[in-house]
């Protein structure tokens, strides 16, 4: 056992924020805590890492390290990448410093100490295997590669990293660290797809138990065996992923249900037969009887309401043609002068009436100009898009750049449709979650859930029979995400969606369209199904369907120039040379470490110094080239 919670409360002052929360952590368990925004998730992990102490209730932590991501990153500004992870490996560096002393000793050491600083140095020197320290350097490159610092320089200094790489850096650090509780408060935010896999994989193969906090439903899934589910207050624990909790906590609000109201009908034939029989002596005891009984039931509890749910649906007035959409050799830059950057070439894309695409691709590859570009608001570098007849296009951006900020929420809404009445305005507001004095809020104050919410309110009352949807769940809480899942499934018109919500991937989509600089590739079916794709490329060829009417030109592929293929060429042929080296330098590495375990070559103190000294450079070697075949294969996807 890790950890033990019992009975802990915690107000600020009149406001109950956890009440009765009693949960335990064992070895290796991998926890989600979920819960709408303002729940108390943050205060129950302050509570757990010794930030903050509980009003009431017992906390009990087994002697064992915990490690806590928070959503700031705690980072020393003055230090370098490499040497903030380098300090995590101090108790090690100053093992091999003591190694380093005790060789220089040994080396001029006379007989009668030799043999003693010998048992001293072979005692230091498995205590450092042990502990790996040999590794330390792919340790720190395995992890920062995995986590979006492949190519950064490892001297740079922190403090000009962003706070997106500072918090990524941060959890390099903990990853490091390795503790026996990670606790993790939205580890995924500003992660890319690979950097989210790299992530999960780690995570799911390394020893230490996990508590997360996170709003990324496919990483719970994923990741998380049990969910602490915590709502005004209360905490409940149910076994499975997300998707399992989703299911087993409407099951029991509605078992609930059904038990309170069965027993309230109950109670009141109790209390009628009563009423009605204790005054007559024929009856009297059988009624007194009853009345024990009644004082004797244990009353179930009378569920809470359940928080008004979001309601979206999206709908339209006319059908288009087949062909809503057909874009030709689409050419896309940003930026002006020595600042242009050249997005993508030759793209070719189509969609047709009723289609749901879900847009992804690396981050800056061009996909919200691409959104924007299809509807003339970003300019075209060349290339032609086609709209069909009756095509009435609805668009969901991810800024905010068309709001009025002095502007209240309701007039927002009510001055973009002014043949609607106030009454059907208002009902949209309150059916995406805008309720109340929320309607008069200056949009200006609205945070950035609110602002989502009107977005959907403003894409509801246009009636678009085309839907171009930029990160629609971003800035959402849970229940809005699962209503939005709702509506885009049972719409019926066209979809294309540009999304890093993987849950939300595998629930609308019939296509996965990846965008590169030079192309589309459309794959057929969820997120899962184009992960199950991109995984058997490599046996069974591309799985890329044609979006389009093949071309007489040349594939997107070959339009590379000469420097391009050469540099190609060079980059697959030191490849091959580096996994010839590194295959070699395995067998010199796993050769050496036989010889210095050798009790015939212990007996020498200088043929084991020069053993243990060609291991070390043997190593260093190996991982030398192992950093750099990993550096160019990146390179080469």
């Amino acid at each position: 056992m890790l950890l033990s919670l019992e009975n802990i409360t915690k107000s600020f002052g009149a406001n109950l924020i956890l009440s009765n929360i009693t949960a335990r952590v064992e070895d290796n368990d991998k926890i989600g805590l979920v819960g709408p925004n303002g729940a108390g998730k943050s205060t129950l992990l302050n509570i757990i890492c010794g930030d903050l102490e509980p009003d009431e209730g017992t906390l009990a932590r087994a002697d064992k390290s915990f490690g806590f991501l928070r959503q700031s990153s705690g980072l020393d500004n003055e230090n370098t990448i490499l040497s903030e992870m380098c300090g995590v490996f101090s108790h090690l560096y100053s093992l091999q410093r003591e190694m380093r002393e005790l060789e220089a000793q040994v080396a001029v050491a006379a007989d009668d100490v030799y043999e003693l600083l010998a048992v001293r140095y072979a005692a230091l020197q498995t205590q450092f295997e042990s502990r790996d320290g040999y590794l330390i350097d792919v340790k720190i490159n395995t992890v920062l590669n995995g986590m979006g610092f492949l190519g950064v320089d490892r001297q740079t200094p922190i403090q000009v990293l962003s706070s997106g790489e500072k918090t990524r850096l941060a959890l390099c650090k903990l990853l490091l660290e390795a503790p026996d509780l990670l606790i993790l408060d939205e580890p995924t935010n500003h992660l890319d797809f690979k950097t989210l896999l790299w992530l999960e994989e780690y995570l799911a193969g390394c020893k230490s138990a996990l508590l997360v906090v996170s709003h990324d439903r496919y990483f719970l899934d994923r990741l998380c065996g049990t969910i602490w589910s915590i709502d005004r207050g209360r905490l409940e624990v149910y076994p499975g992923n997300y998707t399992r909790y989703v299911e087993l906590r409407e099951a029991r609000e509605d078992r609930q249900r059904k038990e309170y109201d069965a027993q309230q009908v109950e109670i009141a034939q109790m209390k009628d037969f009563i009423a009605r029989n204790i005054v007559r002596a024929s009856t009297t005891a059988r009624a007194q009887s009853r009345q024990k009984a009644l004082d004797k039931m244990e009353l179930v509890e009378k569920p809470r309401p359940p928080r008004r749910p979001a309601k979206i649906r999206f709908t339209y007035k006319r059908e288009p043609v087949k062909d809503v959409l057909v874009v030709e050799n689409l050419g896309l830059s940003v930026g002006e002068g020595e600042e242009r950057k050249q997005l993508c070439e030759r793209v070719d894309f189509s969609l047709t009436r009723g289609e749901k695409v879900a847009l992804i691709g690396l981050n800056g590859v061009g996909k919200s100009t691409f959104l924007k570009a299809l509807q003339g608001k970003a300019p075209i570098d060349r290339g032609d898009v086609y709209w069909g007849k009756n095509t009435d296009v609805s668009y969901f951006e991810q800024e905010d750049f068309a709001f009025t900020a002095g502007k209240s929420t309701l007039d927002e809404l009510w001055d973009r449709f002014p043949r609607e009445y106030e009454h059907t305005i208002r009902t949209v507001l309150g059916n995406v979650g805008l309720t109340g004095e929320n309607v008069y809020k200056r949009v200006g104050d609205l945070s950035g859930g609110e602002r989502a919410k009107l977005k959907l309110a403003l894409l509801i009352l246009s009636c678009g029979n085309v839907l171009l949807m930029d990160e629609p769940t971003n800035h959402l809480d849970t229940a809005a995400k699962e209503a939005l899942d709702t509506a885009l499934c049972e719409y019926a018109g066209t979809l294309l969606v540009v999304s890093h919500d993987r849950y939300l991937l595998n629930k609308f989509p019939d296509k996965i369209a990846e965008m590169y600089p030079d192309r589309i590739a459309v794959y057929k079916g969820n997120y899962d199904r184009y992960m199950q794709q991109k995984r058997g490329e490599a046996d069974a060829g591309p799985p890329a369907v044609p979006n389009a009417a093949p071309r007489t030109e040349k594939p997107p592929g070959q339009y590379r120039t000469k420097k391009q293929r050469s540099a190609d060429a060079a980059r697959k042929k030191r490849i091959a040379e580096l996994e010839d080296e590194i295959e070699a330098l395995e067998v010199a590495v796993f050769s050496l470490e036989n010889e210095t375990a050798d009790p015939e070559t212990a007996k020498d103190y200088q043929l084991l110094q020069q053993k243990y000294d060609a291991l070390a450079e043997a190593r260093l070697e190996l991982s030398d080239r192992l950093n750099e075949w990993t550096l160019l294969c990146e390179q080469s996807e």
